[in-house]
């Protein structure tokens, strides 16, 4: 399937198994990364519409037989993944794909118990990584209450920074000024502006950017002064006390178990009995409530309108989506929609949904962070990827390993790329927000935000002669 590669060919030989909702984002993403794809699916109309939209090979199979797997080139292959909706399978593919190539190989685990026992797993099967999206998901959204205003947060530097996106009201403090201006006055004190959306347009800031009512900003902050920043600019900085969730599939449990960790009270609507048995083992601390949870009036009975926040989790997009609307409509809670599909992202976009998160899109990025690593032929791993603003920005962490011209530089004489910011940089356990006389050495790990795609290597960030 493969063809042998030539040696100044950047991209890698990789085998996809599913061509689900992962797989098929996964498939889009790296064939346009310049990668050579081989999708296995069962389905021939899901190989068929995948391999005619994007440029990938396809294998009509089971992803677990050798016969397939060398049909689809795992001899020539350098990365396996496994994205179907069976745990069980994902990981015997992965087990025939690590014995019958050199390669290594990711497989996307949801179960709860297997999801425990993941270094287990990586240490025994010889994986180089599990992925599980309801997990990455709840992580976002018990994030997302913990800090009530913000629309997202995502972390980064093993959890020593937040990357926070808010959207400024009108009156708020920020409203007419610079960014010079804010830091000047101390408002951004260990804080930097990163991204701003307005009107549909994204900016990387300069200092003389000025703020306006209705700006979406992203900023970076360690979580200790990104609350003490949004205190100081006016915003609610008090996680919500009270959640109810509607479903009780996997997704409700990860998000369930981390709210309780964090001293929220967890009321959950389920209609299906034995699974309302099953969360109540597992989550004795939570409510469950066995009914109808897209029943107004039950909803209203449990008390929608003075609950602190709403997470419909439904399995279903289309009820996530009414529900959030429903809630929107008659509470002032916060709503988190959970949505699984991003094909109609523009309309969901123009809802009054509350905070948005696409589990598949996060899993995504987990993924393409290790493949730009494994691909990069500099030695300065990508350790986290995440997208931002519909994908238009990327947020992308690098660990410098090695000597480079970038390094042991005063920031300011870099001649760095147009729409790219550092935005901090981790040094020995300590954050560090970047200014001009500031250097990366070797073992920083350095966060840029850029609206270009692509970067492999912290020399990406410079700008050619």
């Amino acid at each position: 399937m493969f063809e042998k590669k030539d040696s100044s060919k950047k991209g890698l030989n990789i085998i996809i198994v599913g061509g689900g909702k992962v797989g098929s984002t996964l498939v889009e993403q790296l064939a346009k990364e310049g990668h050579d794809i081989a999708l296995i699916d069962h389905d021939p109309q899901v190989v068929q519409s995948l391999t005619n939209t994007y440029d990938a090979m396809g294998v009509v199979g089971n992803g677990a037989s050798y016969n397939t797997q060398m049909e689809a080139g795992i001899e020539k292959a350098d990365l396996f993944i496994a994205v179907t909706g069976s745990d069980e399978l994902n990981l015997l593919c992965c087990t025939v794909a690590k014995r019958a190539g050199n390669l290594a190989a990711i497989a996307m685990v949801r179960t709860p118990d297997y999801s425990k026992e993941v270094d287990y797993f990586c240490e025994k099967l010889g994986l180089a990584m599990i992925i599980n999206p309801d997990m990455v998901a709840s992580r976002v959204i018990s994030k997302m209450l913990t800090l009530p205003n913000a629309q997202d947060v995502t972390t980064f530097a093993h959890g020593r920074v937040n990357l926070v996106r808010i959207e400024i009201p009108e009156d708020n403090k920020m409203c007419d000024s610079s960014i010079a201006d804010l830091g000047r006055s101390g408002t951004t004190e260990n804080t930097v502006i990163c991204a701003i959306e307005r009107n549909g347009n994204i900016f990387i800031p300069s200092g003389d950017f000025i703020i306006k009512s209705g700006d979406v900003i992203s900023f970076a902050a360690t979580p200790r002064e990104a609350r003490s920043f949004l205190k100081r600019t006016g915003f609610k900085t008090n996680q919500v006390k009270t959640c109810m969730i509607v479903g009780g599939g996997r997704a409700t449990y990860y998000v369930a178990e981390l709210l309780i960790k964090a001293g929220i009270d967890v009321r959950i609507i389920e209609e299906n009995k034995a699974k309302c048995e099953k969360l109540s083992v597992l989550l004795p601390e939570a409510t469950i409530i066995n009914g109808d949870g897209t029943s107004e009036e039950l909803l209203k009975e449990e008390g929608l309108e003075d609950v602190g926040a709403f997470v419909p989790l439904t399995g279903i997009d289309e009820e996530n989506i009414l529900l959030a609307l429903h809630a929107r409509r008659v509470s002032k809670t916060k709503v988190i929609t959970c949505i699984t599909r991003n094909n109609f992202g523009g309309v969901v976009s123009g809802l009054e949904l509350g905070n948005v998160v696409y589990p598949r899109l996060i899993t995504t990025d987990a993924i393409i962070a290790y493949v730009r690593a494994r691909n990069n032929t500099k030695d300065c791993n990508i350790e986290t990827l995440y997208h931002m603003f519909d994908s238009r920005v990327e947020a992308i962490e690098f660990k410098v390993e090695k000597e480079s011209n970038v390094v042991g530089i005063p920031l300011f004489k870099l001649s760095l790329k147009k729409d790219l910011l550092i935005a901090f940089i981790s040094r020995r356990g300590k954050v560090i927000i970047p200014r001009g006389q500031d250097m990366i050495e070797v073992g920083d790990s350095v966060t840029i935000v850029t609206t270009h795609t692509g970067f492999r290597d912290i020399q990406d960030i410079l700008a050619k002669d």
